[in-house]
């Protein structure tokens, strides 16, 4: 018994450690990303509103997520900066800005995932980057929500923005499609025009 003990030990260490499923880990990566980021948001708008993890909008983040890691790719061919906005297009009961900052990370099946530092990663390159900078630090967004999926050897990431900024219901459903503004902030300022849904903040990998 002991030799045998022995035997399955010496197998394990022969092996190495299992890494676990990377599908399994996205819900953490998430979580980890929403808190760097409500760190990032603070530091770089002291008096920006704390931004709510809202239920529906990590929804869409999940689909938009789920969509580039089974396109491996940030866009199907269509405007990438309005995918986001054209999902959440078919709710009736919003109208306002909607920004999102998506990217990519690869990885190996035997490095597995770190989840602490590939959270970091994501939320310093978005930190880097200007457009994506404003989104995460646009002071009137007050609701978010981070959407991850991995293929076999990527991770893709999307977070998205809102806030109605008083606009209330869509009262028609047959409003023109979103439109896409340069910053936030232009579409705060153009937010008088009707049906507007800013988007904004690419590709970062």
């Amino acid at each position: 018994m002991v030799l045998f003990a022995l035997a399955l030990a010496g197998c394990a260490d022969l092996f190495g450690p299992t890494r676990p499923d990377p599908a399994s880990q996205m819900p953490l990566l998430e979580t980890r990303i929403v808190q760097l980021v409500a760190e990032q948001r603070a530091k770089a708008a002291p008096k920006a509103k704390i931004m709510l993890v809202d239920p529906e909008l990590t929804k869409v983040a999940r689909k938009r997520s789920a969509g580039m890691a089974s396109a491996n790719a940030f866009s199907n061919g269509d405007d990438q900066h309005l995918a986001a906005t054209m999902i959440m297009n078919d709710d009736a009961k919003f109208q306002g800005l909607v920004g999102e900052n998506v990217a990519a990370q690869h990885f190996t099946i035997a490095q597995g995932i770190d989840v602490d530092a590939f959270a970091k990663r994501f939320v310093d390159g978005w930190a880097a980057s200007k457009p994506h900078l404003d989104n995460l630090s646009f002071a009137d967004y007050d609701r978010t929500g981070v959407g991850a999926s991995a293929n076999a050897d990527t991770i893709y990431v999307a977070q998205i923005f809102t806030t109605d900024l008083g606009l209330g219901e869509k009262g028609d459903k047959n409003a023109p499609d979103a439109q896409t503004v340069p910053s936030p902030q232009q579409g705060k300022d153009e937010s008088k025009a009707p049906a507007l849904r800013g988007a904004i903040g690419g590709p970062s990998q």
